[in-house]
């Protein structure tokens, strides 16, 4: 059985799991360190959610950020991931599940994610739950240095 929790005190346990999940996520990631996920967790907007099994290992952790906006209350999922040894088994399912349940009780009536297309079975995973795939253009602006 997996549980879902929003992580409200970066403790040991935490940092060790993301310091072995991200680098399954991006390899150009910064390591993981109490102070960067403090930041994330102290955050008003920010809500890490960490997927757990029974005995308390956490098998896979994403960001949904909430904010507020003129026309609205937007709800973005960011850096999902699950462990390698745990997909397949209803994690990010569980995951985005229940990140929808939190931007619907702050307000949001949209919750947008985007995702490789290389990521198959993460994107069969978004449409058999919900989402769908948008006409839109994704832009990133990078400081140079």
């Amino acid at each position: 059985m997996v549980t879902i929790e929003v992580c409200e005190k970066v403790t040991d346990d935490v940092v060790e799991a993301m310091v072995r999940l991200v680098p399954q996520l991006s390899s150009s990631a910064p390591p993981m360190t109490t102070e960067i996920l403090s930041s994330v967790v102290a955050h008003e907007a920010c809500h890490l959610l960490l997927a757990r099994d029974d005995d308390g290992t956490v098998l896979g952790s994403m960001t949904l950020v909430v904010f507020p906006i003129p026309t609205g209350v937007r709800a973005w999922i960011e850096d999902v991931v699950v462990d390698g040894e745990a997909r397949g088994k209803g994690v990010g399912e569980a995951l985005n599940l229940r990140a929808i349940e939190i931007a619907e009780a702050h307000g949001a009536t949209t919750v947008d994610l985007t995702s490789r297309p290389s990521r198959e079975a993460a994107n069969r995973l978004y449409q058999r739950i919900g989402f769908v795939p948008r006409e839109t253009n994704v832009y990133r602006f990078q400081r140079k240095g």
